[in-house]
């Protein structure tokens, strides 16, 4: 997925903040939009030190075991320091981020049961048929898919803005 972890993320965002209280919003509405998109910070790495030699989803940033541990930790955080607000914020997070994984898995793969196994969970192979890795995933079907959650987010912002 390329385009479309941004849009899915305010789409996700917005249903779970429909029925938030007002001041609980912001504890849950930016936090899970960072988290849809933060995985792919990753490509900074890939690019710039790997030199694109790795997958970058078998980088610590695609591992669903990971961010169950960080979600833990930030709990344990939370009660420690009596911190609702911590612990919203934490897991809304986190479900950004295992949104951005979901959206990952059936064209791309996510090692779902790492470190129990290497194995990377996908439905559709995406084949290398273009110079440039990112022409190949564009140009096949399975981009239509991101088109449909970007122009669904492009429709709810326009509703949402056109009712306020």
């Amino acid at each position: 997925m390329f385009i479309a972890h941004l849009p899915a993320g305010y789409l996700g965002a917005c249903l779970l903040t429909r029925r938030a209280a007002a001041e609980r919003r912001h504890l849950l509405f930016v936090p899970f939009v960072v988290g849809s998109i933060f995985p792919d910070a990753d490509m900074l790495y890939f690019y710039l030190i790997d030199q694109g030699r790795h997958l970058h989803h078998d980088y610590w940033t695609h591992l669903p075991v990971f961010w169950l541990a960080a979600w833990g930790v930030s709990l344990i955080l939370a009660l420690i320091l009596r911190s609702r607000a911590l612990a919203l914020a934490a897991t809304s997070f986190v479900g950004g981020v295992f949104l951005h994984l979901l959206l990952d898995t059936p064209f791309a793969g996510i090692r779902w049961l790492y470190p129990l196994s290497d194995q990377s969970f996908f439905l559709v192979t995406v084949p290398a048929t273009r110079s440039w890795w990112v022409w190949s995933f564009v140009v096949h079907w399975t981009f239509l898919f991101e088109i449909v959650i970007c122009i669904a987010a492009l429709l709810l912002l326009l509703m949402r803005r056109r009712r306020a």
